[in-house]
């Protein structure tokens, strides 16, 4: 199993990722943001994920481009169309089998967050600092590609007990697994 994250997982990536969640960076304009991600993206994709994938390993991923579509088509208002333009170039056929939604009240995820960068001693990043609206918009496109797709996108509740919400989770994980071994095991033997 191959554990990375986004923006991230490389050099180039965790340098794009210190400019994008860093509150030193102060505006950005939406467009120079996304097209931020998705460089970090292709670095990654080339480095990361297509490697361990080419190993037959499975790629477990802190977002995707499911992250891209709430945050810049819906949160920044770039819309869906604009996002899938960069995702068309850059991820190609490299799509999520399974994404996981952590879904919770934009009022209380802020104040979760708000909380973490008090307990680690960081000043507010640029995301947490969009206010309440942005944050409710992306909710709303988490909530709305899970609804396009609920096959592939699972939405979690996370106004519970964490034991609960990893619980749910593992639940997820298992049935997708089973699902997944399921299929290799029939394409190997249709060969």
């Amino acid at each position: 199993m191959c554990a990375t994250r986004e923006p991230g997982g490389t050099k180039v990536g965790e340098r794009v990722r210190s400019i994008l969640l860093s509150s030193k960076t102060g505006a950005l304009a939406p467009l120079a943001e996304l097209a931020l991600i998705y460089a970090a993206r292709a670095q990654h994709l080339e480095q990361v994920v297509r490697p361990a994938l080419a190993r037959g390993e499975i790629v477990v991923s802190d977002r995707y481009n499911d992250a891209s579509f709430a945050y810049q088509g819906y949160g920044r208002q770039l819309g869906v169309e604009v996002v899938r333009a960069f995702d068309r170039i850059v991820c190609r056929t490299t799509q999520p089998g399974l994404t996981i939604v952590l879904d919770l009240e934009p009022r209380l995820a802020l104040a979760r967050a708000l909380g973490r960068e008090t307990r680690r001693n960081s000043r507010r990043g640029r995301f947490e600092a969009q206010g309440l609206a942005f944050h409710r918009r992306v909710r709303r496109g988490y909530l709305e590609i899970a609804k396009r797709e609920p096959r592939r996108v699972q939405v979690v509740r996370a106004d519970r007990a964490i034991a609960e919400i990893q619980a749910a989770i593992r639940k997820i994980v298992d049935t997708f697994l089973a699902n997944h071994r399921t299929t290799t095991l029939r394409r190997l033997r249709s060969k």
